[in-house]
């Protein structure tokens, strides 16, 4: 089961972003904000070329810094001198990030999809980061779209909580992954082999059937991405807590 800290505050999405305000997603600037709101903390992993597991979104530089080329080509050393755009940080290791958050609300982990087509070649960003983690006290969480990366995150530290990113994986924003993977994966087939306790479901979906079928056999519902406090009202009738960004939630 999800600790009950998860559900008792919104969570505040890649930490609580606003380039506005020198804030850029997923950065200790971000991490500070949510904390002095009380928010709970979302990040992402991506995996440095020498194994290191780093707090950022995409698997390439450009959108987020102005370097250009994938994550994985630079090591933790070099990606840690690349400075996040509209802020004045660099991108940080997930080690420093724990050291700053020190426990002080609760974290979900996001490890993003290593294997290019959400299969089953991951491991190693999954091995770090469960590394990194057994040595933090604060709660904290994993999840991933790949229920690959989740199984070897139960394998790696059985006593973290992990769950599954889930939504109808459209081809639209999946166009690396066969159709076929892709459906099966709407159907949120490995939420028992996992050991899942919750998934994080599209915002916009949380009426599938699959997600009530998930609720009623006591999964927890997390969603993403809450961006205005309207649609917060509706999601909150299914979801037992929300994922947020651009607004206070």
């Amino acid at each position: 089961m999800i600790p009950k800290v998860f559900l008792d505050a919104p969570i505040a999405h890649r930490t609580l972003h606003d380039v506005t305000d020198g804030r850029p997603e997923n950065s200790i600037a971000g991490a500070a904000a949510a904390i002095e709101h009380g928010y709970g903390i979302e990040i992402d992993l991506q995996m440095s070329k020498d194994g290191v597991p780093m707090v950022f979104h995409d698997y390439s530089l450009e959108r987020l810094t102005d370097e250009v080329g994938a994550v994985a080509q630079r090591t933790a050393e070099e990606l840690g001198t690349i400075r996040l755009k509209h802020g004045d940080e660099c991108i940080p290791t997930l080690e420093t990030f724990l050291k700053f958050i020190d426990g002080r609300v609760p974290l979900v982990v996001e490890i993003k999809d290593q294997d290019g087509a959400l299969g089953p070649n991951v491991g190693a960003l999954e091995q770090a980061t469960c590394s990194v983690l057994k040595n933090y006290d604060g709660p904290a969480v994993l999840m991933s779209f790949n229920p690959h990366s989740v199984a070897k995150c139960a394998e790696f530290a059985p006593d973290i909580p992990r769950g599954l990113v889930t939504g109808t994986f459209l081809a639209k924003d999946w166009r690396f992954v066969p159709e076929g993977r892709r459906m099966e994966l709407a159907g949120i087939p490995d939420y028992d082999r996992v050991g899942a306790c919750f998934i994080s479901h599209h915002v916009m979906h949380l009426e599938d059937a699959v997600v009530t079928y998930r609720k009623q056999q006591g999964a927890t519902v997390l969603c993403w991405t809450v961006r205005t406090a309207m649609v917060e009202e509706i999601a909150r009738k299914m979801a037992d807590n929300i994922t947020f960004e651009g607004y206070l939630a």
